[in-house]
């Protein structure tokens, strides 16, 4: 579905990705996990079209992306919660939910009423001003938003960032719901022992390179990645 091939990224002079490949296939959820300042969220920001690669090439659903402009992907189906939630915190959260359903032609019951059964909490402040939520149901609302497009690919930045534990668990288990409903995800995530719990592959980034791959199982039990990210 997603392929990354030699991408080299740049913030004025500093190189921050370095030649970077890998891939997302339909109806996985693979993990991106690093310390911060790895490139993880740059990654991101560039396969949606946030950022462009100096160098290399993006494709998506066989289609090359690399220099294609982020509204245009949202259309294509590549959905992004960003890191921070990025909600409209001035509006209330139905005006949200709406402008995630802006490349539709209306907004659906039947889409609403899926955000809604995902997230009831939602459902109960749906007149409430996004920016008086708590931090939880504000990664709820940027997830739903997000749905509101009928993604194909979504992917979420560090979407346990900042959260209670009990958040935490919630968040993780939607985002399996979202997957076993159909959505592949691309999930950049600092909580790598969740992460690798949930992933059906992972990579391991370093200073804008990738170190390490495999399945999910098999870099949670790598000694390198117990000692660097699960405190083993």
């Amino acid at each position: 579905m997603l392929k990354i091939d030699d991408i080299h990224v740049y913030y004025g002079a500093i190189h921050a990705i370095k030649g970077i490949s890998f891939q997302v296939n339909e109806g996985e959820i693979v993990a991106l996990i690093g310390a911060n300042g790895a490139g993880k969220s740059t990654i991101l920001k560039t396969i949606s079209g946030l950022m462009h690669p100096r160098s290399g090439s993006i494709s998506f659903m066989g289609e090359n992306i690399t220099h294609t402009d982020a509204y245009k992907l949202l259309r294509h189906g590549l959905a992004h919660v960003p890191e921070g939630r990025r909600i409209f915190l001035q509006m209330s959260v139905q005006e949200n939910l709406d402008m995630g359903a802006f490349t539709q032609k209306t907004v659906s019951k039947e889409d609403l009423d899926m955000v809604f059964q995902l997230f009831p909490r939602l459902k109960e402040r749906r007149n409430q001003v996004a920016g008086t939520l708590s931090g939880g149901e504000q990664q709820m609302l940027a997830m739903s938003r997000a749905l509101m497009s009928h993604p194909k690919l979504m992917m979420l930045d560090e979407p346990s960032m900042g959260l209670a534990p009990i958040l935490v668990d919630q968040i993780f288990s939607i985002i399996q719901d979202l997957h076993k409903a159909g959505t592949t995800i691309l999930l950049v995530e600092q909580n790598a022992s969740k992460a690798l719990k949930i992933a059906d592959r992972a990579y391991v980034l370093e200073t804008g390179n990738i170190t390490l791959s495999g399945t999910g199982a098999e870099l949670a039990k790598s000694d390198e990645v117990r000692k660097a990210y699960l405190g083993g």
